[in-house]
């Protein structure tokens, strides 16, 4: 599928929830948020129509986010459906990790390709600070059941920030160099409530890497969907990535749209234009009128 500026669109983020179970104070405030009413967000057979439109139009990749899509119940039966659909290559989750170590089987055994673990700190203290939750110990521990497990396609996502994780960059990359994991620091985007922090630059994290394990070498691969541009360094199993929206910007190579909880289907993340899927769904059931709409 080719958009007017002639991008090839193989990819869709379809958030399946808006729940989730940690506070971030850089996502919402401390009281949380207005939920949204459980009949407004998208069934599961609701999905699997929109995921069979999508393959028809050649969309290969789906990304399964939330919220935390752990806690939405039979999440891992999703995927495996997801899967099973013609013209869909990949399905992939990121998640927290908190609900991580007791749903790894059944993620892997549903299928999964890749899972991406956001974790932008490793010290108790502070993440209880970042996430409002006392759930480090449960996100390492998932982390590490994948890794006992065997599961190849391991992601760490870290958003560094000065007054947060300034001090334990070298810390988190590390997980690159004991396991065959891709840590990728993903550029704050001053919007909402990140705008209250101060993000880390690519050239401070290159800087304080080098110091601490030796000069980085750019890598030319792809690990996945996304514009994360990648390094090795000595002796790591794994490599380090960055995704730099504002000082490194990708738009003229995006091939993602996204799908909300609610059905409202978007081509970016910082735009609301876009269109109503839902009430297309629930007035319609030949799946010819969405794939046309789409």
């Amino acid at each position: 599928m080719l958009d007017q500026y002639g991008r090839e669109i193989d990819y869709v983020r379809i958030s399946v929830t808006d729940r989730c179970n940690l506070r971030c104070t850089y996502c919402m405030p401390e009281d949380g948020v207005d939920q949204v009413r459980c009949e407004d967000i998208l069934s599961y057979e609701e999905i699997i129509k929109v995921c069979s439109a999508f393959g028809r139009l050649g969309i290969k990749k789906i990304k399964i986010t939330g919220g935390e899509p752990l806690v939405r119940l039979d999440i891992c039966q999703l995927i495996a459906d997801i899967k099973q659909l013609e013209g869909i290559e990949q399905v992939t989750m990121t998640t927290n990790g908190v609900l991580l170590a007791q749903m790894a089987p059944k993620l892997i055994e549903a299928g999964i390709d890749s899972i991406n673990i956001s974790l932008d700190t490793i010290d108790p203290k502070n993440f209880k600070e970042l996430t409002r939750c006392d759930q480090l110990e449960q996100v390492m521990k998932g982390i590490e059941t994948l890794i006992q497990l065997d599961y190849p396609h391991i992601k760490i996502n870290c958003v560094p920030i000065e007054e947060f994780n300034g001090d334990q960059i070298v810390k988190i990359a590390r997980l690159a160099k004991d396991h065959p994991i891709a840590v990728r620091f993903i550029e704050l985007m001053p919007i909402g409530l990140a705008s209250d922090y101060t993000p880390i630059s690519r050239e401070t994290i290159l800087e304080q890497l080098t110091t601490h394990y030796g000069q980085l070498q750019s890598w030319p691969g792809k690990l996945g969907n996304g514009p994360a541009e990648y390094y090795t360094l000595p002796d790591f199993k794994g490599k380090i990535g960055f995704i730099e929206a504002m000082n490194n910007k990708f738009c003229h190579k995006c091939n993602r749209i996204r799908l909300t909880s609610t059905g409202f289907l978007k081509l970016c993340l910082h735009y609301n234009k876009g269109i109503d899927i839902r009430d297309i769904l629930r007035h319609s059931d030949d799946l010819n009128d969405i794939t046309q709409v789409i």
